[in-house]
């Protein structure tokens, strides 16, 4: 039986960073793309026996040249723009890395497996923002996809071809993922604005949290758990969709309620300001998961919605707390 090699692509964002750790902790030799050198650093410092490379999804010739080089036995594709806000500021790029760079690797990946009569593992990480405005709640693996914004777009489309390929032979999966959280979350996301706010003004640093449109319900879950349900994915005996998700759907009032009664404060409302800034061009409609089939190859959370709450805010206290 072949070793398992695997390349991450998106290896420094936050799931990235979270698998590789927990594939060099295993033992697995693990490659972790990275689109420029101050995220190949931070991969490094982080997990020095992770291999690094510069890669850009955009490129098909450095795409195919990477996986001839790496050869690898799993490729778990992580990379690309995160933020479905900034997705509206530039549609045609998002659309060719988010929509065509899976399929670019998907075709490096057919290739080296004709080429070595190997075969080649994918996984896609798709989004439940391929569900848009879907009335279908809970969704399941077979909702219609209805996204409502260059980002939902372009993961439908690399979604779609993920289908596409495995009818043609590749073992090619797709992760549906719900939000997920955890400390390493860029600040640019509305989760880590709220507990680093509430942890600044638990600690006397700040009076205001501003914010958009606080009924907006999703399904919260923590990258750490979300990470482990992609392992078990790719390395399922049968290439198979799945969503991850906890099932549990939260206002993002609930998560501001939450955030601040951990920290002890009950009048939380004189705190929030609503800014029509923060608001989204089009907001899709309720994101549930049904983890059902997740469930049914031995996938559970290790954390709650109120534990992940109160594990982000504790971390951001400590991080000012430790800066003051």
């Amino acid at each position: 039986m072949t070793a398992e090699r695997f390349l991450v692509t998106g290896a420094a964002g936050q799931d990235g960073a979270y698998l590789v750790e927990r594939l060099a902790a295993e033992g697995v030799e693990v490659h972790g793309m990275c689109h420029t050198q101050a995220s190949l650093d931070a991969l490094a410092a982080r997990t020095p026996a992770a291999i690094g490379h510069l890669g850009d999804l955009a490129d098909t010739d450095s795409v195919r040249a990477m996986v001839d080089a790496v050869e690898p036995t799993h490729i778990v594709n992580l990379a690309g723009i995160t933020s479905v806000a900034k997705s509206w500021e530039d549609p045609s790029e998002v659309s060719d890395v988010l929509g065509v760079g899976p399929v670019r690797l998907m075709e490096a990946a057919w290739a080296l497996s004709e080429r070595t009569g190997r075969p080649v593992r994918v996984l896609q990480a798709s989004s439940a923002e391929m569900f848009g405005d879907s009335a279908e709640v809970p969704q399941t693996e077979a909702t219609v996809l209805a996204p409502v914004s260059p980002y939902g777009a372009s993961k439908s489309f690399a979604h779609t071809m993920v289908a596409v390929f495995r009818r043609r032979g590749l073992f090619a999966c797709s992760a549906i993922l719900y939000n997920h959280e955890s400390p390493d979350r860029p600040e640019t996301f509305v989760s880590r604005k709220i507990t680093q706010e509430v942890a600044k003004i638990s600690l006397g640093l700040s009076t205001t949290l501003s914010l958009g449109n606080i009924d907006a319900q999703r399904d919260w879950g923590y990258a750490p758990d979300y990470v482990d349900a992609m392992l078990r994915i790719v390395r399922h005996e049968v290439a198979r969709d799945f969503i991850v998700a906890s099932g549990e759907s939260h206002s993002v009032r609930d998560f501001v309620r939450a955030a601040f009664e951990h920290v002890g404060i009950e009048d939380w409302e004189q705190y929030v300001v609503i800014d029509p800034a923060f608001y989204r061009p089009l907001d899709p409609g309720m994101q549930l998961g049904d983890p059902s089939r997740l469930r049914g190859i031995g996938w559970s959370p290790s954390i709650d919605f109120r534990g992940l709450v109160a594990l982000m805010v504790d971390a951001d206290i400590q991080k000012f707390r430790s800066a003051v």
